[in-house]
């Protein structure tokens, strides 16, 4: 198999890594608008270097498209692989708007299309537990979960204003991961949001503190928590309460909480710092799908549709921070 990556930065090179050992990519060609970063990476990771972006982006030119391109430039990537008949699998968002969002899934929808949006916290193994621990009803009627986000450091101010807001770009995986886990739709978001740290997040108009209630189609009352500065390190975690029983997502021996009882020393070991090494089997089973998915003719394992749902959950939870008061999602539904 011919796989085509775009986007050769942090997220780009960790992506191009695990696709070159993959057994069923015969070759792995890199293109970047920084054509010196994309031949830096393909040396480390043992690729091949196109000689344009658009080279990718002919009919035929590879068996599969990867974006882990800027944000800005996703939509058109992902509509010009479709054109080209090529599955796509791109890292979220599909855009930085609904409506580019909605205009992507119309296309992909037209032309029946693959492409597989990158929320690997599906293809995380403590989420994928919990999600059949609910379905298979060992914790009962569901009441409540619990999710948190917390950065064991901010991201550079340069980064900020073009980011989303915290809400889209960073609990935007907790939408995702709740609507997949418990398979019920989010129906009113209540957010807040605080500064405790640099004064460039209040200057881009974000926060980096935040706290969410969420009401979801069934009933259940579910709280999203998150932090740009969290001292204990990367902190992602999910809580399921039930009537039958509680199960937790991320409580290993590297989750960055302590206890405060006499005699317990669990977590025992260094606590997670960054988004990669705590979800690298992730990352890369979400890979492994993708070209399985190419591979076979499969579905796509996490849909523009899908990644369209979480993205209104997110503005949702934005305009309620910025007007203070609960939004339904209907309110911000296309």
């Amino acid at each position: 198999m011919r796989v085509g990556l775009v986007g050769t930065g942090r997220i780009g090179e960790s992506h191009a890594a695990a696709i070159a050992r993959r057994p069923e990519v015969g070759e792995l060609v890199l293109a970047d608008v920084d054509a010196d970063r994309a031949r830096e990476v393909a040396d480390r990771v043992g690729a091949h270097v196109a000689g344009s972006i658009e080279a990718l982006l002919h009919p035929a030119a590879v068996d599969a498209l990867v974006v882990t391109a800027a944000t800005s430039a996703h939509a058109e990537l992902i509509l010009a692989g479709v054109r080209a008949g090529t599955p796509v699998f791109c890292e979220k968002p599909v855009a930085p708007t609904v409506a580019e969002t909605v205009e992507v899934l119309r296309e992909v929808d037209k032309r029946e299309a693959l492409v597989h949006i990158g929320f690997m916290r599906r293809f995380d193994a403590g989420y994928a537990r919990a999600r059949r621990a609910l379905a298979d009803g060992e914790l009962g009627t569901l009441h409540r979960v619990h999710a948190v986000t917390c950065d064991a450091a901010p991201p550079p101010a340069g980064y900020v204003p073009t980011s989303g807001g915290i809400f889209r770009d960073c609990h935007v995986h907790d939408f995702d991961i709740l609507r997949w886990v418990t398979g019920a739709e989010v129906v009113e978001v209540h957010a807040y949001g605080a500064n405790r740290g640099a004064p460039y997040f209040a200057e881009a108009g974000d926060v980096d503190t935040t706290a969410a209630v969420l009401r979801l189609s069934d009933g259940t009352l579910a709280t999203v928590q998150g932090s740009r500065y969290n001292g204990g390190g990367y902190d992602v975690r999910m809580e399921l309460a039930g009537t039958a029983g509680t199960i937790a997502v991320g409580l290993d021996e590297r989750a960055p909480v302590r206890s405060a009882e006499p005699g317990v020393s669990f977590p025992s070991q260094s606590p997670w710092q960054e988004f990669w090494s705590r979800f690298r089997p992730a990352y890369e089973a979400e890979i492994a799908a993708f070209l399985g998915a190419v591979r076979d003719g499969g579905p796509s394992p996490c849909t523009v549709a899908d990644a369209l749902e979480a993205v209104l959950v997110a503005d949702a939870a934005d305009r309620s921070r910025r007007e203070g008061r609960p939004v339904r999602i209907e309110e911000v539904r296309p």
